[in-house]
């Protein structure tokens, strides 16, 4: 399948937008798809090699899982990329596009099992939950 592709435009430094995406601290606060879920813990070892795990769950405890990755190439205040336990890659590009604003586009493999509209809205939910924590915080 091909990969999806979603992007954002956040009023923010790019050196703001990158630490709020990956300070355990600040990603615990924007997390998830939907207000009914929650991150209540992140960890991250932001280096070549290093891994990352969010706990993403609802908020009435009905269901949640470890989103997981292993990084494969980091370059400060510019690129992300991991994969995760299923081989599935992932890349993140941070451009900036001036002092006080920040383009953050998200490429993913889709998993199998939802389909590519779901998957793409969910991401996109996500990463639009992140553009606002910036831009208020």
């Amino acid at each position: 399948m091909e990969p999806i592709k979603i992007d954002i435009t956040i009023l923010a430094p790019v050196q703001k937008t990158w630490e709020y995406f990956n300070e355990p601290r600040h990603v615990t606060k924007w997390n998830f798809a939907h207000e009914s879920w929650q991150c209540p813990t992140s960890e991250n070892d932001l280096r070549l090699g290093g891994k990352f795990k969010h706990r993403m769950e609802a908020k009435d405890k009905s269901f949640g899982f470890d989103f997981e990755g292993i990084y494969d190439e980091i370059i400060t205040h510019k690129k992300i990329k991991y994969h995760m336990e299923d081989g599935r890659k992932v890349e993140i590009t941070f451009d900036k596009l001036d002092d006080n604003t920040t383009k953050v586009t998200e490429v993913f493999d889709p998993e199998k099992q939802n389909s590519l509209e779901m998957q793409r809205e969910g991401w996109y939910a996500i990463l639009d939950n992140f553009h606002k924590y910036v831009e208020n915080h």
